[in-house]
């Protein structure tokens, strides 16, 4: 079902709204306002494509109505239409932000479907255009999504597997996994990506609140509904939808979002309306799916529709071989934002954050290198830079010290912990390798670089 343009008629003149609209409506969704008070009221609670107003309006002109317009954060292709043309009037139009100007006396319908056709062609390409811009500057893509571990190795052949389908993906594991920034190299590998992409966190809002959030609704729908609401999947129109926290959301907004799937159409709130959902569905969660349909909090249908394909995200604790490089990442970037000398850590840092636990996982990991960069009075973080929950004994694990060395890069620090795991397995590559979490080819590579070939 091919979603329709918005258009919205602005005419005093009940004959000229009705005919356009009977003329048009056939390929645009159309609206129609009789002055520039409903307009403006219309276009607020309303994303349109298209207005085409009238110059002589009641109380206010239409050049007037169209710098209104294109004052609002999503504005219309304006198009300006006068009984009383000139050239002085059609320059003063476009000065105004008219995107084009027709005189009513010559308006033929073809010519003006023909002018809108292309401006809205025009529009779509300049859309695309400032899409791509900021995609150069955006870090969406698996590229930028640090791990050499076989376990995230496969997580990015997925990744790479799944985008270009028009598949539902559930992404599941412990909070601070990465789960969103996987949902973003999804779409930003998808044929979608130039389209927006939109994300949802329902923890915390109430039924209602989260219902109207997804969906729309409106006006008077229900208290303090006091205008209309364009939803989530109305704004993601061609793109894709993250919703986090899926666990989360109550019994009836299962029901809608199950139907969404399905059918691929939704009602905002309180409207009888039927809207197309061109939209992809990504959702992750840190529960147990299984265990609540079982518990019956969850539905079985709408489980098994978002998990088309489900990816679980490791914690940090499993991939210990990535800390390294992490952590050497995240110095970088806040090095760079707070315009710090640091780059790199002390042998005892460097421990400490290898023997901690990380049960907030990246996102803990991430903050923590933050901290120590802010703290960091050299080149280099040392313990006393890391929080004190990294600091802690309670935090470490009861292995024994890793390094001996005073002062280590992190190369220095992959190469010793390359060499403990050859130690804990009397020089089995493959069980060390696994052991640290590294690719089998990655570890045989490292054992050259750092000459440990007859170890």
């Amino acid at each position: 079902m091919t979603v329709k343009p918005t258009l919205l008629i602005v005419d005093d003149e009940k004959p000229t709204r009705d005919g356009l609209r009977a003329a048009l409506e056939e390929r645009f969704d159309v609206y129609v306002a009789e002055d520039a008070k409903a307009a403006m009221e219309t276009l607020e609670s309303e994303s349109f494509d298209v207005m085409l107003t009238d110059f002589r309006l009641p109380n206010e002109d239409g050049m007037k109505l169209i710098a209104r317009a294109k004052s609002l954060p999503k504005p219309p292709i304006c198009i300006l239409m006068t009984a009383y043309g000139s050239e002085e009037l059609a320059v003063e139009a476009m000065k105004r932000g008219a995107d084009d100007y027709i005189a009513k006396g010559r308006l033929q319908i073809d010519e003006l479907e023909m002018r809108i056709a292309r401006a809205l062609k025009q529009q779509t390409l300049e859309v695309e255009n400032v899409s791509l811009r900021k995609q150069l500057d955006t870090k969406f893509g698996i590229e930028n999504i640090v791990g050499q571990s076989p376990v995230m190795q496969e997580i990015f052949d997925i990744v790479k597997q799944v985008a270009p389908s028009r598949a539902t993906v559930l992404l599941t594991g412990e909070s601070g996994t990465g789960k969103e920034l996987i949902a973003k190299a999804i779409h930003q590998l998808s044929p979608r990506a130039r389209m927006p992409l939109v994300t949802v966190h329902p923890a915390g809002l109430p039924a209602t609140l989260l219902e109207s959030e997804l969906f729309g609704h409106e006006r008077g729908s229900f208290t303090g509904a006091h205008e209309r609401r364009i939803g989530r999947f109305e704004q993601a129109q061609g793109g894709t939808v993250f919703l986090d926290e899926i666990g989360e959301i109550d019994a009836a907004t299962q029901i809608k979002l199950l139907r969404l799937l399905g059918e691929r159409t939704f009602e905002r709130v309180g409207s009888n309306k039927t809207m197309t959902a061109d939209v992809r569905l990504i959702t992750a969660t840190n529960k147990n799916l299984e265990a609540m349909v079982k518990a019956g909090t969850f539905r079985e249908d709408l489980f098994f529709r978002l998990r088309v394909v489900e990816m679980r995200l490791p914690p940090l604790r499993e991939r210990a071989g990535d800390i390294p490089l992490l952590a050497q990442s995240f110095v970088r970037e806040f090095a760079k934002e707070n315009d710090k000398p640091v780059r790199d850590f002390t042998a005892e840092a460097m421990e400490m954050l290898l023997h901690h636990n990380w049960p907030g996982n990246v996102r803990e990991l991430r903050t923590a290198i933050e901290h120590g960069v802010v703290l960091c009075r050299g080149e280099r973080i040392g313990a006393r830079d890391l929080p004190p929950s990294v600091r802690s004994a309670g935090g470490a694990t009861n292995e024994s010290p890793v390094f001996v060395k005073s002062d280590l890069t992190v190369k220095d620090a992959e190469k010793e912990l390359i060499i403990r795991a050859l130690k804990e397995t009397n020089g089995n590559r493959t069980l060390a390798a696994r052991k640290i979490g590294m690719p089998r080819r990655t570890f045989h590579r490292k054992l050259h670089v750092y000459h440990l070939e007859g170890f």
